[in-house]
């Protein structure tokens, strides 16, 4: 999952894959929230899983998959 969040930023968001490390915060790769707002919108859709992000502290792609894996799994 990680990966395919990489990629998809890497794609989406116009960012170089190599400054998308595991502990990056979004704030320091200039993604805000509406970046993230978006983001997740489409996994949710191409998962079909409801992703509730509003209680949870996720700063960084890792624990965005982290969070995602907990969901489908």
């Amino acid at each position: 999952m990680y990966e395919k969040l990489v990629n998809y930023a890497a794609k989406q968001l116009e960012l170089d894959p190599a400054e998308i490390t595991p502990d990056a915060t979004f704030e320091s790769l200039g993604i805000d929230s509406l970046d993230i707002v978006e983001m997740i919108m489409d996994l949710e859709s191409e998962l079909g899983v409801e992703l509730d992000l509003e209680d949870q502290q996720i700063t960084t792609f890792k624990e965005l998959a982290d969070f995602i894996e907990s969901k489908l799994n």
